[in-house]
């Protein structure tokens, strides 16, 4: 007889892990959400807006809002999709016309915690 058994028993076998109903394969979540920023986005964050988030509690993402790079693939989506004016009166034009030195004032604004950004445009009391 060997040690932890004879000959004749048999080793317990394990189960393997049984794959959550709603797991995906690596890609098809970006796949389902092609139009998101991969910027501010990634496969894991999108896989916990479908499925949720562990305990329910979403943390801040405004880490992601205020890099420059962000704020102008923002802008150029807008300007794309001929945006209007917001309540700032603001156009996509005016915005343009300063657009770097606006997007630096939107990147520190929310970077320091500011309530609006505080983005300068000729005609506006921003």
């Amino acid at each position: 007889m060997q040690e932890g058994g004879d000959a004749m028993t048999k080793p317990t076998e394990t189960q393997p892990v049984a794959v959550p109903a709603r797991a995906t394969r690596t890609g098809e979540t970006l796949l389902r959400w092609s139009w998101v920023e991969p910027r501010i986005w990634t496969e894991r964050m999108l896989t916990a807006l479908e499925q949720g988030v562990k305990g329910g509690k979403w943390f801040s993402m405004i880490d992601k809002v205020h890099p420059e790079g962000t704020l102008k693939a923002a802008f150029h989506q807008v300007a794309a999709n001929k945006g209007a004016a917001g309540v700032d009166h603001v156009t996509v034009k005016m915005f343009e016309d300063r657009l770097d030195e606006n997007l630096k004032t939107l990147s520190d604004g929310t970077r320091s915690g500011g309530s609006n950004g505080g983005a300068q445009c000729p005609g506006t009391d921003l």
